[in-house]
């Protein structure tokens, strides 16, 4: 039986990126907005109140998480790209789930998600192979390239559309 949580399989790094595998992880990275408002355009109230498995958050969760995930994202990747190994902050996902912000229309983090990509595609499009090669260092993952992390937020949000998809 396949893991629920995982509809899409865990996390798996490349270590030995290519320069075409990079540019289609930066492609993917605009195309994620998108699938995800395909996904849900025509989910109704009481469909954005499901759960892609018994006790997991509902599908208006998920989209809002996405939203908040990438907000976080791009800042690592921000500060990555213009300090020193930053140590990234965490964020207390489960509470955050639980804020009245997480009651809005799914159309409020859709436009974040699209615009939160856009600017990270600009700045991904303009890197240099050496500039993925540097660090933060993450509270759950450790010492983390923007390789890595790039191919972490690919994965994140292929990840939470399956679970939304799987329901349907």
């Amino acid at each position: 039986m396949n893991d629920l949580r995982y509809p899409i399989g865990q996390f798996k790094l490349i270590q030995h990126v290519t320069t075409e595998l990079r540019q289609s992880w930066i492609e993917d990275v605009s195309q994620i907005a998108p699938i995800l408002r395909h996904t849900v355009q025509n989910l109704t109230s009481e469909q954005l109140l499901l759960q892609y498995r018994p006790g997991s958050w509902t599908v208006r969760q998920v989209v809002h998480h996405m939203a908040d995930n990438d907000m976080n994202a791009f800042i690592r990747f921000k500060r990555a790209l213009t300090e020193d190994n930053p140590t990234a902050s965490s964020y207390r996902e489960d509470l955050w789930a639980e804020l009245s912000d997480y009651e809005t229309p799914l159309e409020t983090s859709l436009i974040l998600l699209e615009s939160i990509h856009s600017r990270f595609t600009a700045i991904l499009r303009s890197l240099q192979s050496l500039d993925f090669q540097r660090t933060f260092t993450s509270p759950t993952h450790g010492a983390m390239s923007l390789d890595a992390a790039l191919q972490r937020f690919i994965w994140h949000n292929r990840h939470h559309t399956a679970q939304i998809a799987s329901i349907f």
